[in-house]
C-alpha cells in the first residue's frame, strides 16, 4: 500500500491546467448529469454562424464538437487556460479573448446568436444579454447549490451561508431582469468519490474556489485525518449539483444601450437606459422612468429629436422618436 507522502507528492505535483480530469481516471469518480450537456452544446453550435464560449477552461469541451460556427470565440481569464486553449483551438480558427473575471466582455451588442458556458465562474448576465442578439440562445451549465461541500467543509468547517449560494431560480431570476427568457431549468445530483489523499489534493488545486489558498502544508493535518478515512472506508463520499439553463434573448426595446451609466461611471444593471419622455414610432410613452430601476432623470419636450444618429431608435414605423431631452446633453449624448 503506498504511503500517505507518496500519495501527497504525486497529487501536489500533477499538471493542473487546462479542464480535463483525466489524470484521476482510476483514483476518483463523478456521476454525469442527465442531459449531457457536450451533445447539447454540439447540436447548437451546428446550427448557428456566430458563438461565444464563456470561461472555456483549457478548450477541451469545444474541442470534441465537430462542426464549429463560421465564427468562434472563446473567453478565459487563468494565464495557463489562456495559452493551452490557444495551442488546441486556434488551429480550428477559434478567436480566443483574454478576459478577466469582472470585466465587460469586449464585444458589441448583438454579436452572437449563441453564448454558452460549462461551469462559469460567475455567470455576468447583463453581459450576456447584451452581446447576444434578439432571439439568440444562452445555453449553459452551471455548479449548483450545495455542491462538494462534503469535501469542502471537512477543511473549512460549517460553510451554512455557502451552501445556499449558486440557487438555480436566483440565477434564473436574474438572468429575466436583463432581457432573457427562460426556456429550460434542471437540476442534477451527482455522486463524487475519492479512492486516494492524491486525488483529493489534485482536485483542491484545480478548483481553486473550494479551499481559497489551500497548500498541503496549511491543511497537513486535515489531510491526513482525510487519509486515514479513505483507507478504512474505502473511499470518501460527496455530492456534486449541476444546473442546466437554456434561455432566449428577448427582442430588445427602443432603447439607448450602454455598458456603464456615462454620467458617473457606475454599470448600468441591467445594461440599458431609454430616453425618458420619448415617444415611439408607435405612440407609446416611455413615463420618465430609467428602464434599470431608477426614477427620474425627466424630459423636457424641444420640438426636434437631438440629432445623434443612433441614440432613438425606431420601431416597426422608421420614424424618429420627435422629441428632444434636455436629459440627452446632461449624459453627453448632445
Amino acid at each position: 500500500m503506498r504511503t500517505f507522502d507518496d500519495l501527497i507528492d504525486e497529487g501536489a505535483a500533477a499538471d493542473v491546467s487546462g479542464w480535463s480530469f483525466e489524470w484521476l481516471d482510476g483514483r476518483a469518480t463523478e456521476q454525469r448529469p442527465p442531459w449531457g450537456y457536450s451533445r447539447l452544446l454540439a447540436s447548437r453550435l451546428s446550427c448557428v454562424g456566430s458563438a461565444l464560449d464563456i470561461d472555456t477552461g483549457g478548450g477541451e469541451v469545444l474541442a470534441e464538437v465537430q462542426q464549429l460556427p463560421s465564427r468562434m470565440v472563446v473567453t478565459e481569464g487563468w494565464p495557463p487556460n489562456i495559452e493551452r486553449t490557444r495551442r488546441l483551438l486556434s488551429p480550428r480558427g477559434v478567436e480566443v479573448a483574454p478576459v478577466e473575471q469582472g470585466s465587460p466582455l469586449q464585444f458589441p451588442d448583438a454579436s452572437f446568436e449563441l453564448v454558452s458556458s460549462r461551469h462559469p465562474v460567475r455567470p455576468d448576465w447583463p453581459e450576456i444579454a447584451r452581446v447576444l442578439v434578439d432571439g439568440g440562445t444562452y445555453l449553459a451549465q452551471h455548479v449548483g447549490p450545495d455542491s462538494a461541500f462534503e469535501l469542502i467543509e471537512w477543511f473549512l468547517g460549517p460553510q451554512p451561508r455557502q451552501r445556499r449560494g449558486r440557487d438555480p431560480e436566483r440565477e434564473a431570476a436574474a438572468a429575466r431582469a436583463v432581457g432573457l427568457q427562460i426556456v429550460d431549468l434542471r437540476t442534477a445530483r451527482c455522486r463524487m468519490e475519492f479512492f486516494d489523499i492524491g486525488a483529493v489534493v489534485y482536485i483542491l488545486r484545480k478548483c481553486i474556489w473550494w479551499v481559497p489558498n489551500f497548500t498541503v502544508d496549511r491543511y497537513r493535518e486535515a489531510l491526513e485525518r482525510l487519509d486515514a478515512h479513505i483507507r478504512e472506508r474505502g473511499g470518501f463520499l460527496a455530492y456534486s449539483t449541476r444546473t442546466l439553463i437554456e434561455a432566449r434573448r428577448a427582442p430588445r426595446r427602443n432603447s439607448i444601450y450602454f455598458r456603464r451609466d456615462p454620467r458617473g461611471g457606475r454599470r448600468i444593471e441591467n445594461g440599458r437606459f431609454r430616453v425618458p419622455g420619448a415617444r415611439d414610432s408607435d405612440g407609446g410613452v416611455d413615463g420618465g422612468r430609467c428602464r434599470a430601476g431608477r426614477r427620474g432623470h425627466p424630459s423636457r419636450a424641444g420640438g426636434r429629436c437631438c440629432g445623434r444618429p443612433g441614440v432613438l431608435r425606431s420601431g416597426g414605423g422608421g420614424r424618429s422618436c420627435g422629441r428632444w431631452s434636455r436629459w440627452c446633453r446632461s449624459v453627453g449624448l448632445r
